[in-house]
C-alpha cells in the first residue's frame, strides 16, 4: 500500500446529515473512495446507497478495499427501544440484548456495518444531556448493560447478557487469538498493509443480525464539570480507575470491535491525544486489538483546546496517542504521508492503524461480500421488532409512588382524564431514536390508554383550564408531563432540571380538584420533583419508552404488567445537591438521618440530607420482603480470592402480596476499614426475579476477587486487603441490615 492508501484506511467522511458542526463531505467521499483514500463513512444508509459508493471502492480503486459504513444505532434504527438510562432501569441485561439485535438486524440490512453505541459513561450529573444515553452513575450496572450491549450487536449474546462485567479488571485483557498479529486484508490479490500476511481473521461479526459495536467515549466523559457537554473533566486517578474504567474494561472483555475517543480534556491532555490512556491502558494494558475512531471533529478540536498547534500537528499528536480513524475531519489525510515522509509519524504506529482497520473489515466479512442484498433490507418495524420494544419499555418503568395502591386503574368502567402535554404527544422516541422517529411516530399514551380501556369515558386536554376541567369531570385522572426529546442528549445539558415551565402548575391546579391522579414523567434524565412530589398520590418514571412508549405504559398502568424497574441514578431534592450519588465516601463528619439537627456534619442547612429517591429504588404493585443475607464462609482468605475462589452469598425473597410481580434483588459491598477510603455502599450484584403471589425464592450471589477489591491508581492492579467486608442485600441502595465477612 502507498502512503496515501494507508492514511486512506484511517479516513471517515461524514454524509449529508450532520452530528456535529460543518457540513456533509459526499463531495469528498465519491472521490476518495474511486482513489482508495477512504476508509469509512458516516451517516449514509439504504442498501442501494450503500452499495453505489461501496462499487467505486471496490470495482474502480486500485486495491479494492471496501467501506466500513457506521451510523448512530444508540437505541434502534427503525424501531426504537427505550433511551439507555431507562434500559438500565429495567436492571435486566436481557433488555440491553434485544435492542441490540433488533438494532443489528434492522441496521445491517440497511447496508451499515458499524454502531457508535454504546455509550458507557458513568455519571453523577443529571444536568448533562448525554445522561439519557448513560446507564447513570454506577460503575458495576454500567458494566453489566455495557457488556450485553456489545454482545447483542455482535451476535454473542445468550440473552441475559455478560454476567462477568466487573471481572478480574487489574489483569491484562488478552487480545482474541482468532484475529490477532499482522493480518491485512486480501481481495481480488491485493496485498495488506506493508505487505504483511492476507492470511485474515474469521469473519466472526459477519451475518444479516451483526454490526460492530464502540465503546464510547474514553474516557471520563460523564465527569463534565457542571453537567456542561464537552466540558473539562479532572479526576483524580484512583477514581478514573475505580469509577470510570471499568465498564470499558468489560465491554473489551465482551469482544468491542471498537472503541471512541472522548471530546474532553483528562487532567488537562484531551482524550484525543491522550496516550497514557489510548495506548497505554485501552490498547497495551488491556490488549485491545480493534479500532480507536475520533469523535465527530475531535482531531480538530485539538487545536481548540490549545493543546495542537495547528492540522498537522493535531494529526501527529492524535496518530501517535493511539488514534487509528478519524471520523468527519481530514487533518490525518491530509498531513500523514508529509509527516510521515518528514518522520515525525512512526511507521510502526501508522501499519498498525491500518491494520487494525482492515481486520475490522474482515471480521465483518467485506473482503469476500462487501455488498448488501437490496431485496433483503428491512424498511419498517415488524410486528415482533414492536413486541420486544413494547415489553422492553415496560420493564424500564419505575413506580416512585402509589399511596393508597392507586394504581393500577381499573379498566371496567367510570371516566378518565388524561391530560398534560405529553398525554397525546407522539414525542417519546427519545435522543439519538435514529431514522426511525421521522417516519414511524411513537404511540402516545392518549392512543394507547384508549386502546386498552374501550369501556372508560376518556377526558382529554393537554394544559390550562380545560385540562383542569377534564379532570373535574372525571373519576380519576393521568397527568402526562415531562420534557422533549430535545431537551435532553447532546449538547442538551440544562441548569434547570425541574418540570419546564407550566406543568408544575398543572399538577398543582389537578391536586386541588380533589380528584385521585396519578403522574407519569416521559424524561431523558432524573428531574427535580420536589415542588410537587408530595401532592401526587402516584408516580410513575416513564423516561423516554421508544416507539411502543404508550402501549406499554398502558400495559402498566392498568396492570397487565406490574412494574419492577429501579432507578439507574439518585433522585435528588434540589439541584444545589449535585452531584448526589449512592456510593459516596463516608467523610470524617457523616450526617445522621436520625437526627436532622444535629450540627458540623455534611448537608445543608435548608434541606433534608439525603436524596428525593435513592438508587436502586422502585415499587410494585405487589409487596415483596428480603431476608437478611447468609453465607456458609464466614472468613476468606485473601490468597484463595486471587487465586480465584468464590463466596457465595444467599438471601430468600418473598412475594407477600397478593399479585405476581418482579423484585430487584441488589448486593452491596462495603469496606469500613481500608487503605484507602471505600465509598459507602458498592454495587456488586443484582437479579430481577419474577414470583407469583405467595413464591418464595433463593437468589444466590457469587462474589470474588474483582468483586472485594479495588483497583490501584497507577497500574490498575487489583488491590484485596484483609479485614471485615459488609455485605447489604436487600431492595436499593439504603438497605441496612447486613452480612459481615473477613478476608484474611
Amino acid at each position: 500500500m502507498t502512503p496515501e492508501e494507508k492514511f486512506g484506511q484511517l479516513q471517515q467522511l461524514a454524509w449529508n446529515g450532520d452530528t456535529g458542526p460543518g457540513g456533509g463531505q459526499n463531495h469528498l467521499a465519491e472521490a476518495a473512495a474511486r482513489e482508495g483514500r477512504l476508509g469509512s463513512v458516516l451517516n449514509l444508509r439504504g442498501a442501494a446507497h450503500t452499495n453505489a459508493l461501496q462499487r467505486l471502492a471496490v470495482e474502480e480503486s486500485r486495491l479494492g478495499i471496501p467501506l466500513l459504513f457506521g451510523f448512530d444505532v444508540i437505541h434502534g434504527f427503525w424501531t426504537t427501544f427505550p433511551v439507555p438510562l431507562a434500559q438500565a432501569a429495567s436492571f435486566d441485561p436481557g433488555v440491553a440484548v434485544a435492542d441490540a439485535r433488533t438494532s443489528a438486524r434492522e441496521a445491517r440490512s440497511n447496508g451499515l456495518h458499524w454502531t457508535f453505541a454504546p455509550m458507557m459513561d458513568v455519571t453523577r450529573e443529571p444536568r448533562w444531556g448525554r445522561i439519557a444515553e448513560s446507564c447513570g452513575e454506577d460503575p458495576y450496572l454500567t458494566a453489566r448493560f455495557a457488556a450485553a450491549k456489545v454482545h447483542g450487536y455482535q451476535g454473542t449474546a445468550s440473552g441475559e447478557g455478560y454476567d462477568g462485567a466487573r471481572g478480574d479488571l487489574g489483569d491484562v485483557v488478552r487480545a482474541r487469538a482468532d484475529h490477532d498479529g499482522n493480518a491485512g486484508a486480501d481481495h481480488g490479490g491485493n496485498a495488506g498493509a506493508d505487505g504483511a500476511s492476507t492470511a485474515g481473521p474469521r469473519a466472526d461479526l459477519y451475518g444479516p443480525d451483526r454490526i460492530a459495536a464502540c465503546a464510547k467515549h474514553f474516557v471520563g466523559y460523564g465527569a463534565v464539570e457542571g453537567g456542561r457537554d464537552y466540558n473539562t473533566v479532572d479526576v483524580s486517578p484512583r477514581r478514573l480507575r475505580n469509577l470510570y474504567l471499568p465498564p470499558f474494561a468489560a465491554a473489551v472483555r465482551a469482544g468491542a470491535a471498537t472503541a471512541m475517543a472522548a471530546f474532553n480534556t483528562v487532567n488537562g491532555v484531551p482524550a484525543h491525544a491522550n496516550r497514557p490512556l489510548l495506548q497505554g491502558v485501552l490498547k497495551d494494558e488491556w490488549g485491545f486489538d480493534g479500532v480507536v475512531v475520533s469523535d465527530w471533529g475531535g482531531v480538530h478540536e485539538l487545536i481548540v483546546h490549545g493543546f495542537a498547534a495547528d492540522g498537522a500537528d493535531a494529526a501527529r499528536l492524535a496518530l501517535a496517542a493511539g488514534l487509528d480513524m478519524e471520523m468527519a475531519g481530514t487533518h490525518v489525510g491530509d498531513n500523514g504521508p508529509a509527516l510521515l515522509a518528514a518522520g515525525r509519524i512512526d511507521p510502526t504506529r501508522l501499519d498498525d492503524a491500518v491494520r487494525r482497520v482492515l481486520r475490522l473489515k474482515a471480521r465483518l466479512g467485506l473482503f469476500d461480500d462487501p455488498y448488501t442484498d437490496e431485496a433483503a433490507q428491512v424498511s419498517a418495524p415488524t410486528a415482533a421488532s414492536r413486541t420486544a420494544a413494547r415489553e422492553a419499555a415496560a420493564r424500564c418503568a419505575v413506580l416512585l409512588k402509589n399511596d393508597g395502591a392507586l394504581l393500577p386503574l381499573d379498566r371496567s368502567g367510570g371516566s378518565l382524564a388524561v391530560v398534560g402535554p405529553y398525554a397525546g404527544s407522539a414525542d417519546l422516541h427519545g435522543t439519538w431514536s435514529g431514522p426511525g422517529e421521522s417516519r414511524f411516530p411513537a404511540v402516545s399514551v392518549l392512543e394507547a390508554v384508549r386502546a386498552a380501556a374501550p369501556d372508560l369515558r376518556i377526558r382529554h386536554a393537554a394544559d390550562g383550564a380545560a385540562a383542569v376541567e377534564a379532570v373535574r369531570d372525571a373519576d380519576m385522572a393521568l397527568v402526562v408531563v415531562g420534557e422533549a426529546s430535545a431537551l435532553s442528549g447532546e449538547a442538551s445539558s440544562r441548569s434547570d432540571i425541574t418540570l419546564p415551565a407550566g406543568q408544575e402548575e398543572l399538577i398543582a391546579e389537578v391536586a386541588a380538584t380533589g380528584r385521585p391522579f396519578a403522574v407519569v414523567v416521559v424524561a431523558g434524565r432524573p428531574l427535580v420533583t420536589e415542588s410537587w412530589i408530595e401532592r401526587a398520590p402516584a408516580v410513575l418514571l416513564a423516561w423516554h419508552g421508544g416507539i411502543e412508549a404508550g402501549p406499554a405504559l398502558a400495559d402498566v398502568l392498568f396492570g397487565d404488567v406490574n412494574p419492577g424497574g429501579k432507578l439507574p441514578v439518585t433522585l435528588p431534592r434540589s439541584v444545589g445537591q449535585i452531584p448526589l450519588y449512592y456510593n459516596h465516601e463516608n467523610t470524617g463528619r457523616p450526617a445522621d438521618p436520625a437526627d436532622p439537627a444535629k450540627p458540623y456534619v455534611t448537608g445543608y442547612l435548608d434541606q433534608p440530607y439525603g436524596p428525593r429517591f435513592p438508587f436502586g429504588h422502585g415499587l410494585s404493585y405487589t409487596s415483596f420482603e428480603v431476608g437478611a443475607p447468609t453465607s456458609a464462609a464466614e472468613t476468606v482468605a485473601v490468597a484463595d480470592l486471587a487465586a480465584g475462589a468464590r463466596v457465595e452469598v444467599a438471601v430468600t425473597v418473598a412475594n407477600t402480596g397478593a399479585r405476581e410481580g418482579d423484585e430487584v434483588v441488589q448486593l452491596y459491598l462495603h469496606d469500613p476499614v481500608a487503605s484507602v477510603v471505600r465509598p459507602v455502599r458498592e454495587l456488586r450484584g443484582f437479579r430481577r426475579v419474577t414470583l407469583a403471589a405467595g413464591e418464595r425464592a433463593e437468589v444466590v450471589f457469587s462474589l470474588g476477587a474483582a468483586e472485594f477489591g479495588f483497583l490501584a491508581d497507577d497500574t490498575g492492579a487489583l488491590v484485596l486487603e484483609p479485614g471485615r467486608i459488609d455485605v447489604h442485600v436487600g431492595s436499593s441502595s439504603q438497605r441496612t441490615a447486613c452480612l459481615a465477612l473477613t478476608l484474611v
